[in-house]
């Protein structure tokens, strides 16, 4: 450089590079549907592979002959003799590449059907599916067998490539066909984000670009779809969950809990609870290699130090009081049975997840899952590959969550404890009163509506009256249920007849289990609409009374049941007033921090901007008065929607 020549800023100043996320996938199907021949080429075309890698593609290619003298980008991931003799994938082989805009972790997983198994392996961590289908074939057994695996091991995004279209001359209407195929097989399962892509990955077409063979597909390529698939919200941001790996005591003066984050995050001075013991304490440090954190979330591998000695083992979990996991001795469970040796019931098991591990036997088979239909069918025992709901026993307490909420802390593994097998994949249900789920049948079953031979005509003139329902909100302890419960007295002596529905009487029963997050909170009002909706189609009347925090939530709930039904009532009460009327110790419990996201403390409370009437319970409430508006209201026949729901009976 000459003098008085100025550097570039790029040379005194460090630049860092901006952060790629990531993206997990793995790539399944029916036997040669040309999954590895797929990702090789992806590999190859994305600029993933090094010159002297090609070249020792090429000596390859011509040695086992698979590719009529041309490269066969199905080695890249065929590792093992026996696959690049056979031509087949045998076992899950693991790739990594990178483009500008993201990074991936492919797992190449077997297409036949003795190592379903290895399939599972490959997508318990996967955030994504591309599941192949030949052309010439469409989809066949195993193709839906790996579309169900995929559904229950939580993978909310699919693409499935119809691969080999240069077979079919690239013809739209084959491809079409099969979309429609998938389209109605897809539809019973839970996987919310299906894509569709047409390519031949032997030629490069609509892989890592758009092919002009295939000008009537405008989606762009297989490629393109991964590089732009939004993955963020499929995390579990809320639920903090930390499984104690280890006590590290490295001194007489140090006492830490070692082990990755599971799900959410958590802070320097928050309080958590140790399960199953339920002992509580408050976090004094976060400890990491890198030195100490006022914050830590998932997947960092931390070590917590707490601010009092209570009794902390591996195995056991960390997380909020008022956001726990179900603690408990019996599971329901989904079960994929992986080991060649058929289950013998009532036998003990070692039970291993995310904490740790403990004995357990499965007591029973509710039923087995033909994959080809989705029909349930009896099973006296498992064989391989099978796929059942079972029910589980504990010889001692454990903690997990519902798999549908939390993949980390729901899902786990059964092993022989003798010759340390993997017998099984497990994936925990949801669970509600007694331990059993709270909504028993399978989300991936159809269901069909079941018409009441009863007309509507004819149930008015029994009931006298139309069928409506009021819904109560305001904050904790503005007067919901005192007002409902005077309301119902009111209806009952008018010859109405109907039901009140509270919303802290369904954490009683229906919605036992939930907590009171945004989320949950949301369940527990949509469950409440659905009874609601069920009274209504039965021509009674519903008073609903619940907090419903959110607008969206309201009008979630006016969906449901028929905004046509609904008279929204909203009870105007300032925070100062609720504090002076609870009776139940809430606003004070979340004054100091025992009760995340109360509404009008910790969470927002979002004042409906349009009700169908407002009551003011500042001060003392007047019930009749109340009951009166509410009478009047319903008599007049006007609802949110529109609609009469007069009140014939006096």
């Amino acid at each position: 450089m000459t003098s008085g020549t100025i550097a570039p800023a790029l040379s005194t100043t460090a630049v860092r590079p901006v952060e790629k996320d990531l993206l997990r996938f793995i790539t399944c199907g029916s036997v040669d549907d040309g999954k590895s021949t797929l990702i090789g080429r992806l590999m190859l075309d994305a600029g993933a592979v090094y010159s002297d890698q090609i070249a020792a593609l090429q000596v390859e290619s011509e040695k086992h002959g698979t590719n009529g003298g041309e490269i066969d980008t199905a080695l890249l991931l065929d590792g093992l003799e026996d696959e690049r003799q056979q031509g087949i994938t045998i076992d899950v082989a693991y790739r990594y590449f990178a483009t500008e805009k993201r990074k991936f972790i492919i797992a190449d997983t077997p297409g036949h059907e003795q190592f379903t198994r290895n399939m599972a392996t490959g997508a318990s961590t996967a955030d994504l599916a591309i599941l192949l289908v030949d052309a010439t074939k469409g989809v066949l057994t195993q193709t839906k067998r790996h579309a169900f695996i995929v559904s229950l091991l939580g993978i909310k995004h699919v693409i499935l490539a119809v691969n080999k279209m240069d077979l079919v001359a690239y013809d739209e209407a084959t491809f079409d066909a099969i979309r429609s195929d998938f389209k109605r097989f897809a539809s019973k399962l839970d996987i919310t984000d299906v894509r569709f892509v047409p390519l031949s990955a032997r030629h490069g077409d609509n892989v890592a670009e758009p092919s002009a063979r295939m000008h009537w597909y405008e989606d762009g390529s297989l490629l393109h779809q991964l590089e732009t698939i939004y993955v963020g919200s499929d995390q579990n941001l809320r639920d903090f969950r930390f499984p104690v790996q280890w006590v590290n005591r490295p001194d007489n003066v140090f006492r830490g809990f070692s082990g990755t984050i599971a799900s959410g995050s958590v802070r320097v001075g928050e309080e958590i609870v140790v399960l199953p013991s339920g002992k509580r304490s408050r976090v004094r440090s976060i400890v990491t290699m890198d030195g100490t954190l006022d914050e830590a979330a998932a997947p960092r591998s931390v070590t917590l130090t707490l601010e009092d000695e209570i009794d902390v083992t591996r195995g056991d979990y960390l997380c909020r009081p008022g956001n726990q996991p179900h603690v408990g001795r019996t599971g329901e469970a989904m079960l994929v049975w992986m080991s060649e040796t058929p289950l013998n019931q009532g036998r003990p098991l070692w039970f291993k997840n995310a904490a740790g591990r403990a004995v357990c036997e499965i007591e029973s088979i509710r039923y087995e899952v033909d994959v080809n239909t989705l029909h349930r069918k009896q099973s006296d025992t498992l064989r391989l590959n099978a796929i059942a709901r079972c029910s589980l026993s504990f010889h001692q307490p454990i903690a997990y969550d519902a798999y549908e909420k939390n993949r980390k802390t729901g899902a786990f593994i059964l092993v022989d404890r003798i010759t340390h097998e993997t017998l099984a994949a497990g994936m925990f249900l949801d669970y509600g009163l007694s331990g059993d789920l709270a909504g028993s049948e399978p989300r991936f079953l159809p269901a069909r509506r079941v018409q009441s031979p009863i007309d509507d005509s004819h149930r008015l003139q029994r009931y006298g009256h139309e069928p409506f329902t009021v819904l109560l909100t305001g904050l904790p302890a503005s007067g919901k249920t005192t007002i409902a419960k005077h309301l119902e007295k009111r209806l009952f002596s008018r010859g109405a007849v109907g039901v009140l529905l509270d919303g802290e009487s369904l954490r009683h029963g229906i919605s036992k289990g939930l907590g009171f997050s945004k989320e949950e909170r949301s369940e527990n009002l949509r469950r409440g609409a659905e009874i609601a909706k069920l009274l209504n189609e039965s021509g009674q009347f519903c008073i609903a009374a619940f907090c419903a925090p959110e607008e969206a939530m309201r009008q979630k709930f006016c969906e449901i049941v028929g905004r046509h039904r609904v008279v929204h009532v909203h009870l105007d009460a300032s925070v100062a007033a609720c504090r002076l009327r609870d009776t139940t110790g809430r606003y004070l419990a979340a004054d100091n921090g025992e009760i995340d996201g109360f509404p009008g403390v910790t969470a927002e409370y979002e004042t409906p901007a349009t009700p169908d009437l407002t009551i003011v319970t500042e001060e003392l409430i007047d019930l009749e008065a109340a009951a009166g508006k509410l009478i009047e209201r319903l008599a007049s026949g006007i609802c949110s929607g529109g609609g009469s729901v007069a009140v014939a009976k006096s």
